[in-house]
């Protein structure tokens, strides 16, 4: 269906939906690199008139990734939930981003994350396109998303943290000491999460086994993950190691995600897995997923019906929908790590990264962002520092944090513990509820809530060197 719009004189065609909404997608240059941008700023407005005057009912009945040839597209419409979508089943893309912003002007979380199930990844792709940067942050802090496992995710005045405590060679004492720095920032609440340098199933579970022992011994209420292959999870599930998280990074489209080497029935099975072993106190969300505007262009699977390149964007939000359906404890964004060739400066990190975490918690999601780039994109920690504040204005449930912004074994910056603190303390926000009082226990917080400045003699010091075997 060919869809036009003339604007000063000139009548702009888009051919396809999926045409429709890569032309109405602000500025990033992985659109570029796929030949789907849009090739002015009129040409942008345009597509953005034409998209806000689109029924959301469409997206139901015109799929952008064929429903035949993608096992993705048919789990987002076969899960579709008509009840949940009846309250705006009439509205426009225009009209939805107007009743969105209503509802967060009068505080009306549950209207708004009532609508989760019941709304399609395109759906809110597409009403992203038509917000500014304050839009997304008013809707996003009114959209609640609620997990546990042995700490508590997503509750208001909350900011939680992924405790990263990479290794290049993944040495024991390296990653303790990584670990003991993050603890005593209070920062480890939504995860203390490896990323092995080796993928081996022998690997993971020394990694899994160090990190229970320390969670174990002082009874830290968080969980542990080693960010494995899922097929690499499986096989230390079957050798009964102490898998808390399942994790994998998820594509938009069945082809990207045969890239990563998954299907959904492999994640099905993984989560299976974990759920037998219980090992949750206040939940049994048991999945984590890593997710990253570019990833399926990366992969050359971006590619949707007739062949058209479909917007990285749009594609990021169908990753939303497979993560959705494993009732995640953690998803989070990884949203300047692929490099330039996808978001080139930081004013493109700081957009994807308030999209992203708008379109996750729109579709459900307890959605995270790794507030990160590469060395070789133009973006510093102005940058970040401008994206941390704004995400935790917006109701971000968590971000990752590693030691002094510099992650050694990945080769990336991302933000340090202190960043973490500064947030909190900036915007009045606090850890997960059991964290944060087991903070209190280990006497790591002071008379006004804030993590104390310790010596290293101190008492706390000293017991979690202990637990640590140092």
């Amino acid at each position: 269906m060919i869809r036009r719009q003339t604007l000063a004189g000139h009548t702009h065609e888009f051919p396809a939906l999926s045409d429709l909404l890569a032309k109405a997608t602000p500025a990033r240059s992985g659109d570029v690199l796929a030949g789907v941008a849009a090739e002015s700023e009129a040409q942008r407005v345009a597509a953005q008139l034409v998209l806000a005057d689109v029924p959301l009912a469409t997206f139901l009945d015109e799929q952008v990734v064929g429903y035949d040839e993608d096992d993705v597209t048919r789990l987002i419409l076969d899960t579709h939930d008509p009840t949940a979508f009846a309250p705006v089943a009439a509205l426009t893309v225009g009209e939805f981003r107007e009743w969105l912003l209503a509802r967060a002007a009068e505080g009306a979380e549950p209207a708004i994350s009532g609508l989760a199930r019941g709304l399609t990844p395109e759906m809110v792709a597409a009403t992203s396109k038509l917000m500014r940067t304050a839009d997304l942050v008013a809707v996003g802090r009114r959209t609640r998303v609620v997990t546990g496992l042995r700490s508590t995710l997503g509750l208001p005045g909350r900011l939680a943290s992924r405790l990263q405590p990479n290794h290049p060679t993944d040495d024991a004492i390296g990653v303790t000491a990584s670990i003991l720095d993050g603890l005593l920032h209070g920062c480890g609440d939504a995860v203390i999460g490896i990323n092995p340098a080796t993928d081996s199933p022998a690997r993971a579970i020394a990694l899994l086994e160090l990190v229970d022992a320390v969670i174990t011994r002082y009874e830290i209420p968080t969980q542990s993950c080693v960010l494995a292959h899922v097929t690499t999870t499986l096989r230390a599930l079957e050798a009964g190691a102490p898998v808390d998280l399942v994790f994998q990074s998820v594509s938009g489209t069945q082809e990207g995600n045969r890239g990563f080497g998954v299907t959904l029935d492999l994640l099905a099975e993984a989560r299976a897995g974990a759920l037998e072993l219980r090992r949750g106190t206040v939940g049994q969300n048991v999945t984590y997923f890593e997710t990253g505007q570019g990833s399926a262009l990366s992969a050359d699977a971006h590619r949707g019906v007739g062949g058209r390149p479909v917007d990285q964007q749009t594609l990021e939000c169908r990753a939303y929908g497979v993560a959705r359906h494993f009732d995640p404890l953690l998803v989070n964004t990884v949203v300047g790590f692929i490099g330039p060739e996808y978001l080139y400066d930081g004013k493109q990190v700081v957009r994807a990264g308030l999209e992203d975490h708008f379109c996750g918690k729109l579709l459900g999601l307890p959605m995270g962002v790794d507030v990160c780039y590469t060395n070789h994109t133009d973006v510093d920690p102005d940058d970040t520092d401008a994206l941390l504040l704004l995400l935790g204005a917006a109701g971000c449930g968590f971000v990752i944090a590693v030691p002094g912004s510099d992650d050694v074994m990945l080769h990336y910056q991302s933000l340090s513990f202190q960043d973490v603190l500064t947030a909190r303390q900036v915007l009045d926000l606090r850890p997960a509820p059991e964290f944060e009082a087991w903070l209190a226990r280990m006497d790591l917080l002071d008379d006004a809530g804030r993590v104390r400045d310790l010596a290293p003699d101190a008492p706390a010091v000293k017991a979690l060197l202990a637990a640590a075997g140092r």
